[in-house]
């Protein structure tokens, strides 16, 4: 603080905490105040709001519990995105270390360019990408034919299968710079002097890389998980009737069933979910705010 206001002088750094105070009050807290209201009222027309039976309610909240459909959603996408989080971490570790630890400094920024340059392109292109690659007629089934590994193409899209596979790309920067940003600062000394002892790498990563890149790894399971399971766009494109995710259904309560009281509900359950997994990790990995900072 005492910096910005030695670079900025008082006046100057007192009008940007204003304009960032106000900022998150009009955009971000009063909107989530009232969307907390509505969540607790019933949906009733506007002639009847403010009357005898605009009260406050848990009834909202409790639809998810009895409707079955929407409870198997729910559930659905909970593990999904767990499983989403798994393949991510699965697939990003071996490539964070390479980065971190065995690769060069000079061929360190072209692995960030290639990692990096497919994502300037929007996720909706991203994902229509893959909607093309995992088509019945795409490159893959055709690939997997030739391959031998299937007598015919197989259907990829209109299943949780093709969603995983969208959303695991299209979050893998999420995972992959965290921990990469933790594994840079452990000295490879450590490393060697592992391996100088006869210690081998799966016993190397349990016991000195991964105890390090905690923060990292927790960080990264974070962020995938809730752009996982708060996701639209890759679960609209790639999935199906038999695939739908939660969020399809708060959009279909604000934006076609026209109920913003149960989508708001529903919406602030997801939430929930969302804060308990991160103080799941937090539990998991040890690790404090502090440590996530870093």
């Amino acid at each position: 603080m005492g910096g910005v206001l030695r670079r900025y002088g008082p006046v100057l750094t007192a009008a940007i905490l204003l304009a960032v105070a106000v900022w998150l009050l009009l955009l971000v807290v009063l909107p989530q105040l009232l969307m907390v209201d509505f969540s607790f009222r019933p949906s009733l027309p506007p002639s009847k709001a403010g009357g005898p039976e605009d009260v406050y309610t848990l009834r909202n909240y409790a639809t998810l519990w009895t409707n079955q459909i929407h409870l198997a959603i729910f559930l659905k996408t909970i593990w999904a995105s767990s499983l989403v989080t798994a393949v991510t971490l699965a697939v990003c570790y071996p490539v964070a270390f390479y980065m971190a630890q065995v690769a060069s400094r000079r061929r360190l920024p072209l692995l960030v360019l290639m990692l990096v340059v497919p994502f300037w392109i929007n996720e909706l292109l991203r994902t229509f990408a893959w909607y093309i690659i995992l088509a019945f007629n795409g490159p893959l089934n055709a690939l997997l034919v030739g391959l031998g590994l299937f007598s015919e193409p197989q259907r990829l899209l209109g299943g949780d299968a093709g969603v995983i596979i969208g959303m695991v790309y299209v979050y893998i920067l999420f995972m992959v710079f965290p921990i990469m940003n933790a594994m840079e600062s452990l000295d490879r000394n450590q490393i060697e002097a592992a391996r100088d002892l006869g210690a081998g790498w799966l016993r190397i990563h349990r016991r000195i890389v991964i105890p390090h890149a905690k923060p990292g790894i927790a960080v990264g399971c974070i962020m995938t998980f809730m752009l996982a399971a708060g996701s639209y766009a890759v679960p609209a494109l790639l999935g199906g009737p038999q695939s739908r995710w939660f969020t399809e259904v708060i959009y279909n309560w604000f934006f076609e069933g026209g109920n913003w009281n149960q989508g708001a509900a529903y919406a602030f359950i997801l939430l929930i979910l969302c804060v308990a997994f991160i103080l799941l990790m937090m539990r998991l990995f040890r690790v404090g705010l502090t440590d996530i900072a870093k």
